[in-house]
């Protein structure tokens, strides 16, 4: 359970704008979440079903959740449960309990009830999308737009166009400061549109620890995947206006 939890809290919390998330729980168990300038949609799903996730519930201040999994109280043989109790004539998760070995330390992170996390965070389908420029970006590549994003730390957006077979990323424009580089080399596909992206967010997904994969389509939408081994996390971010 504490793995699962920590999971959730490194792709989403961490990222510093995914506050909260919506958790369902039936055959599978996906975890939805959005930024509140929704700049980016999360939809995720977890390898397996975590069985105590049962039905449709929130996970609000995650700031707190964080707190708990990294005190040092509960960091070995320690208690992480997840409570249920009866709502309307059914089951539903209400809250974790957290408890140390000893059993004189404990915290309990309470959980939000369905029709409260359905009026938070209303579920914003992705229509899905034909994706024009597939890639899985190096750490050398992700370093190497760190140094530009430094170098335009006055920038909020950044701009993506493929010249030949190379995605190119772009800082700025000819009439102030400007920069660009090389992402990737060798790519298939083409865009013929200079869409812009949020330089903070796309790094901070692009920094994540697991497997990512980039694609961008042409009609404005960029989804990062991110496989972290027990879940697989899908931020989809539509284009922005520079």
């Amino acid at each position: 359970m504490k793995d699962i939890l920590q999971d959730i809290v490194a792709h989403t919390h961490s990222l510093g704008f995914l506050n909260i998330v919506k958790v369902t729980s039936e055959a599978d168990t996906t975890i939805e979440s959005m930024a509140e300038d929704r700049s980016v949609i999360l939809s995720s799903q977890t390898k397996n079903p975590v069985s105590e996730f049962a039905g449709t519930f929130g996970m609000p201040n995650l700031d707190k959740l964080a707190l708990h999994l990294k005190c040092p109280e509960y960091q070995t043989n320690a208690k992480v449960s997840v409570e249920q109790a009866e709502r309307n004539g059914e089951t539903v998760p209400t809250h974790i309990h957290f408890e140390n070995e000893a059993g004189d330390f404990e915290n309990d992170y309470r959980f939000m009830n369905k029709q409260i996390i359905d009026e938070k965070l209303k579920t914003v389908k992705f229509k899905g999308a034909s994706w024009d420029v597939v890639v899985e970006p190096s750490m050398a590549s992700i370093q190497r737009m760190k140094f530009q994003s430094m170098a335009h730390a006055e920038e909020t957006v950044f701009t993506v166009r493929t010249e030949g077979n190379s995605l190119v990323f772009s800082f700025g424009d000819a009439s102030q400061h400007a920069g660009s580089f090389v992402f990737q080399t060798d790519v298939t596909g083409s865009l013929k549109h200079a869409w812009a992206w949020p330089v903070a967010q796309v790094q901070a997904i692009l920094n994540l620890d697991g497997k990512v994969t980039m694609s961008i389509s042409d009609q404005g939408a960029m989804q990062l995947t991110v496989d972290s081994g027990l879940a697989e996390y899908n931020y989809i971010l539509p284009a922005q206006t520079k």
